[in-house]
């Protein structure tokens, strides 16, 4: 019998997306280079508005969810993976043009892959997740164009979602001052 394992698929029903947790095999999986045996993904916004069709995320039906995954190879054609290597994906049209990361396997272009560095876990990774890579971003940006501490407040806007609740964090860390704004009107 061949192997099956889970993984949560949106797909359009009578009109609507739905989501649901299917049993699939290696053979419903794209023809990429590297097979990861996925250990953890993230729940982001995008996630939500996707398996809930509030906003056309999934360009393509079905489509397994999740923006991002870690996990670890178990086989590649791509020269620079081997099995055993550890590695994270996010962005690339995950849940949107390409099978994402809520999935126990996946198959992904080696060159979307990167290597998780041997001083965090997989889990750590995904603790990050999209929201903290894109923060991050956001705040190298700052610095590269130059905008310092000492040149006054930085406005953080939708500080209470998963990007600015994390830039508020990193730039109150580096010493900004930070002015956080949110839509959110309990927040």
């Amino acid at each position: 019998m061949a192997e099956t394992f889970r993984a949560i698929i949106a797909d359009k029903q009578d009109g609507k997306m739905v989501a649901s947790i299917r049993e699939i095999g290696l053979g419903d999986l794209p023809d990429e280079d590297v097979l990861v045996d996925v250990a953890y993904s993230t729940i982001n916004y995008k996630d939500g508005l996707a398996v809930s069709g509030a906003a056309p995320i999934c360009q393509v039906t079905p489509l397994t969810c999740g923006i991002d995954l870690a996990g670890t190879v178990v086989e590649s054609r791509d020269p620079a993976f081997k099995p055993g290597d550890r590695v994270l994906v996010n962005g690339y049209g995950l849940s949107e043009r390409h099978h994402g990361g809520y999935s126990q396997k996946q198959r992904l272009k080696g060159e979307w892959l990167v290597r998780v560095p041997e001083s965090m876990s997989l889990e750590e990774t995904m603790a990050i997740g999209t929201a903290g890579y894109t923060s991050m971003l956001c705040v190298l940006a700052l610095q590269d164009a130059g905008v310092t501490p000492d040149q006054g407040p930085v406005l953080v806007t939708g500080a209470a979602g998963g990007v600015g609740s994390i830039a508020v964090s990193l730039l109150a860390g580096l010493g900004y001052e930070v002015h956080a704004s949110t839509g959110r009107v309990d927040e």
